[in-house]
């Protein structure tokens, strides 16, 4: 397949259905046109792409790009129904951008990895689906953010690591959570203990991908996933988001009752009348 063109994608699309956008630290606006902070935020029809913009840091996450990613988040463009994640240069993200510890207290570290807890959470209940696109490093904190995106799409380049425990540190984003439920308590200790990478089929195999597929198709194959997925029932997106998760937390009772909480929610009302309807009338539904 020819590799995707993603500025092309939305240059064809400026001034009728999309817009380029950047969200700006300093003033949390929004601007224009803008491509020089680290967060760029396209949208097109109901799915916005938002891209890590530091590739000469291999998009190490630093506390800027963290601010503009909760920035986002707390208050998406109006009309958005689904998210692409991806990093721009050819990584998704190499994880923390450590010059900016070195000179930290235990206190500000502490405050720190809660304030990345905090914007893992907006991630994967925000509401919003988002489909990452993975390509080079998704390493550290790349993998913390990648672990709390809800589809994840592996390109042939992605390598998967916690080199944190090489580093001297432990991690803080939140691997223990989602990077260990993915993997296993087993295999998380054994990534951090030994510091090793995982490509791309492998990471299929653990669960850290869902779909592979060839050298820069990734971005292409995203956008599909998550225009399908904007097509969805919006209150069937937010109960997936919102309840399996949470259920897998419960005891066996409790899940049960809010899974039976969530089949009322979503069985009453026009979007699941006009399911059915669909259904029968074999045609693809047009929900709200």
């Amino acid at each position: 397949m020819k590799q995707f063109n993603q500025e092309n994608f939305f240059a064809d699309r400026q001034g009728r259905d999309g817009e380029c956008r950047l969200m700006s630290s300093a003033s949390k606006s929004v601007a224009t046109g803008d491509t020089d902070g680290p967060l760029r935020v396209q949208t097109h029809e109901a799915v916005a792409v938002v891209s890590f913009n530091r590739p000469e840091k291999r998009n190490a996450i630093n506390d800027a790009l963290l601010d503009d990613l909760r920035s986002f988040f707390s208050k998406p463009p109006k009309g958005v129904k689904a998210v692409v994640l991806q990093g721009l240069g050819g990584h998704f993200s190499a994880g923390l951008d450590l010059s900016e510890q070195s000179q930290r207290e235990p206190q500000e570290v502490l405050y720190h990895s809660r304030g990345w807890h905090s914007v893992m959470e907006q991630i994967q209940f925000g509401g919003l689906p988002v489909v990452s696109v993975l390509t080079g490093a998704v390493m550290g904190g790349g993998l913390e953010i990648a672990a709390a995106t809800h589809v994840r799409v592996a390109e042939p380049s992605a390598v998967f690591q916690l080199p944190e425990g090489k580093r001297g540190i432990f991690v803080g984003g939140g691997a223990t959570v989602r990077v260990g439920r993915i993997v296993g308590a087993d295999r998380m200790t054994e990534m951090m203990l030994t510091g090793r990478r995982y490509g791309a089929e492998e990471s299929l195999n653990l669960g850290l991908s869902h779909y592979l597929v060839g050298e820069g198709e990734g971005l292409a194959k995203a956008l599909e996933l998550a225009g399908d997925i904007a097509g969805n029932a919006p209150l069937v997106n937010y109960l997936i988001i919102q309840a399996i998760s949470r259920i897998d937390d419960m005891s066996r009772a409790d899940g049960l009752f809010t899974e039976s909480l969530s089949a009322a929610l979503s069985q009453s009302g026009t979007d699941a009348q006009e399911g059915l309807k669909a259904f029968l009338e074999k045609r693809k539904p047009s929900f709200r």
